[in-house]
């Protein structure tokens, strides 16, 4: 397995966000500007992209959000692979704190990589969310 980080939004990345958040779950705005100012990891299985995430440095707090894992890839531990590059981007760039806006019925694989909740729960779109946030430590 390889990861791309690119700061553009690759038509990979884009298809898998696509599948997943849109076809499988709904979601009618899926890109946003934040994309354009994003860094954009790709997770490869050979040359099949299989996961997604973008990352973004917004008050001098890095924001993690679009984690998405193909179908076929789930339960692989293939999320928690994303997590783990993303925390060592971040902590290589100096940074110290990643917040992310998790929906709801992932909060229990969040947990699990060290992320607490925080604030109250609100909607995206149909779909509860919540604020989690990770102190990282170098």
């Amino acid at each position: 397995m390889r990861f791309l980080i690119s700061k553009t939004l690759t038509d990979d990345a884009k298809k898998i966000r696509e599948d997943v958040f849109v076809k499988e779950q709904g979601f009618q705005n899926e890109f946003d500007e934040l994309d354009k100012k994003s860094l954009h990891i790709v997770l490869y299985d050979e040359n099949i992209p299989v996961a997604v995430c973008r990352l973004y440095c917004e008050n001098f707090v890095y924001v993690l959000g679009r984690l998405a894992v193909i179908k076929n890839y789930r339960g692989k531990n293939i999320g928690s692979l994303m997590l783990e590059e993303a925390e060592k981007y971040v902590r290589e760039k100096g940074g110290n704190e990643i917040i992310l806006h998790a929906q709801c019925r992932a909060v229990r694989f969040y947990k699990k990589s060290g992320y607490s909740e925080y604030g109250e729960i609100d909607y995206d779109e149909f779909c509860p969310h919540i604020h989690m946030r990770k102190l990282l430590h170098n």
